[in-house]
């Protein structure tokens, strides 16, 4: 399957961000990418489950939600990576670009969000719903969504370790508070980061097959 791939730098309120563009020929859909805390667009368990919905006919856009004068910044001082409503204003911002972006303004587009920058994407789904048509969450903190939860309308699929205790009961709490359409799979053996043998690969099936069902309305196998 040939794939487009391009370097782009979206412009949000004045802060340059940078992000990778993958676009699979006859993509049906694009998932947007957000990391987390202390991470980036290269980050390798986001690539590898980017690599799986790729191979699936699915567009993939990995951004960074800070500058490098922020990235410095937040090294130092922690402060940034924290600030969930800024970071969903800029995912939205991203969406929006995607949606006026020649050759994706018509792909349904979902977010995939990784520890605390899950809390951003739900905190972004619920923001501006008839813009997100799916959630994955992997080891996430919808908790930092708040209360926004309850305005969620996209389906959500909460994936998290099932030796990542603390995020476990978060997530089983958020799964309650939740109004949309909403799946909590716990991976057997795994830690926060899903190092664990085969455990990656379960995580990037898992969303493959929840966002070319709610993105594409097929089977993502």
């Amino acid at each position: 399957m040939k794939t487009s791939e391009r370097e782009v730098v979206i412009p949000i309120a004045g802060v340059p961000l940078a992000g990778t563009l993958r676009i699979p020929e006859g993509a049906d859909g694009i998932v947007l990418f957000s990391h987390g805390s202390g991470s980036s667009r290269f980050s390798p368990r986001n690539r590898h489950v980017a690599a799986v919905l790729e191979h699936a006919g699915l567009a993939t856009m990995l951004i960074d939600l800070l500058s490098e004068r922020e990235e410095r910044e937040d090294s130092r001082t922690g402060a940034l990576r924290f600030d969930i409503p800024m970071l969903a204003e800029r995912l939205l911002a991203a969406a929006v670009w995607l949606h006026a972006n020649q050759g994706t303004t018509t792909l349904p587009l979902g977010l995939f969000g990784a520890s605390t920058g899950a809390g951003a994407a739900l905190l972004a789904a619920a923001g501006r719903p008839e813009l997100v048509q799916a959630v994955v969450s992997r080891g996430g903190r919808p908790d930092l969504a708040g209360r926004e939860l309850r305005r969620v309308g996209a389906p959500t699929l909460l994936i998290v370790g099932e030796r990542d205790a603390v995020v476990l009961d978060l997530n089983r709490r958020a799964a309650e508070d939740l109004a949309a359409k909403c799946r909590l799979e716990i991976v057997a053996g795994a830690t926060h980061l899903f190092e664990e043998p085969g455990a990656l690969a379960e995580v990037a099936v898992l969303a493959r097959d929840w966002f070319t069902l709610h993105l594409a309305g097929r089977s993502g196998a």
